[in-house]
């Protein structure tokens, strides 16, 4: 134990201790310099380069690609609408074709009567506020009321 104790108290093992106490304390400053130190390396901010070109460059497709849906979902509705337009005037236009319907319509738009029909004109208590043109209407011929109606018409079209 001796030789121990002696060389516990050398010059050189002082000196070695000390050394590997200095080193010591200069790891553990590298170590929280480098802590310290900013995450971001070359390939990070490479990687974050990249993704930004790509998002910049997918942008602008991406927002025509959503606009053009949109006016594809438009143009689909505005579509049906026709197709359901369409449908409608072919029944209008099949219930033209059918005699009795175009008689009905007739008499009730033109006041037509048949032969040997007497035609009557009911004044209704509460149209007492209708306009004096809506009056002058119905004490007119049916055909005055056709050619204004033509009239109104020619003057909308100008």
């Amino acid at each position: 134990m001796a030789v121990k104790d002696r060389d516990r108290f050398s010059t050189a093992t002082r000196i070695r201790l000390i050394g590997e106490q200095t080193a010591a304390r200069v790891y553990r400053s590298q170590t929280k310099r480098q802590a310290r130190r900013s995450r971001l390396t070359g390939r990070a901010a490479l990687l974050a380069l990249v993704l930004c070109s790509l998002v910049v460059a997918l942008a602008y497709p991406m927002r025509q690609y959503v606009s053009q849906r949109a006016e594809i979902a438009d143009l689909q509705k505005e579509q049906d609408e026709t197709r359901r337009r369409v449908e409608r005037l072919r029944d209008l236009k099949a219930r033209w074709q059918d005699d009795a319907y175009a008689e009905q319509e007739i008499r009730r738009r033109l006041h037509y009567v048949m032969p040997g029909e007497t035609g009557y004109i009911v004044v209704d208590p509460a149209g007492a506020d209708t306009t004096r043109g809506d009056l002058r209407a119905a004490d007119r011929p049916w055909y005055a009321n056709v050619w204004d109606g033509v009239d109104k018409a020619d003057a909308a079209a100008q």
